[in-house]
């Protein structure tokens, strides 16, 4: 990628960090990121190191998660193009990173150490007010996240993700829409366990909601899968109510 490609006409429109800057200051900003390429599975944030950068993602996908004390691997936020990760690197105060980050594709960032990106900040203040923004989203998130971590079934908790997911890192193929994700990892993304995950899953396929395809989710019907979770609770509670879960053809 040339440096003429790493202009203001090229941001994608949804770069929150860059939103109410014109075309000059945004290529002024641009012009003193260092790009970084990182192949799938390359961590780029550590979990309580430094926070010494701030990062956008440029092209590519990624992700957030946490490690639990005993080992596990907590999946939270995906990141996709236009989104930023590092955000404490503005912050003069030394801090850590709270999570950390890797890149599940190979991707394009751009880089700016802490001082560079506390400059641009000074000069430009409307990135402070940008990031508080992008700060109150991810607080959002994590009040949905954590409200249904204790108000709703594993299913329904599932099904939200995977919705999520669909319209933030899905791709659209004949059929549906493909999630290049494993049952694993969807059952780390809402606190379940793998054979939950597979459970609930296969029940979805079961009705024709999802399908399974060289290792991927293709969801046709989004939407259907809360129908299907309300039916599946109301049989739950009365077994006469089955028949009609049984007999919903959603193909």
């Amino acid at each position: 990628m040339t440096t003429l490609e790493f202009r203001a006409a090229a941001v994608r429109h949804n770069v929150q960090l860059l939103q109410g800057l014109s075309s000059r200051e945004i290529d002024s900003i641009l012009a003193v990121a260092k790009r970084r390429r990182r192949s799938a599975k390359s961590v780029i944030t550590h979990q309580g190191e430094s926070a010494d950068h701030l990062y956008l993602l440029w092209s590519g996908r990624a992700r957030y998660f946490f490690q639990t004390k005993n080992g596990k691997r907590l999946i939270l936020r995906w990141i996709t193009p236009g989104d930023i990760f590092g955000g404490a690197a503005l912050v003069k105060r030394p801090s850590t990173y709270i999570v950390s980050t890797e890149v599940v594709q190979d991707s394009l960032l751009l880089g700016w150490d802490g001082q560079t990106i506390r400059d641009i900040a000074t000069r430009f203040p409307r990135i402070f007010e940008n990031v508080i923004s992008l700060a109150a989203d991810y607080i959002s998130w994590y009040v949905t996240a954590h409200a249904a971590l204790t108000s709703q079934t594993a299913e329904e908790r599932l099904a939200h993700v995977v919705v999520e997911l669909v319209s933030s890192i899905g791709d659209q193929v004949s059929g549906g829409v493909e999630l290049d994700i494993t049952n694993e990892e969807l059952a780390n993304s809402v606190n379940i366990t793998p054979h939950t995950a597979s459970r609930i899953i296969s029940a979805w396929r079961k009705s024709g909601v999802v399908r399974k395809h060289r290792g991927k989710l293709i969801v046709r019907f989004p939407n259907r899968l809360f129908v299907l979770n309300t039916l599946q609770l109301s049989a739950n509670k009365n077994p006469f109510s089955k028949v009609l879960t049984n007999s919903l053809n959603f193909g």
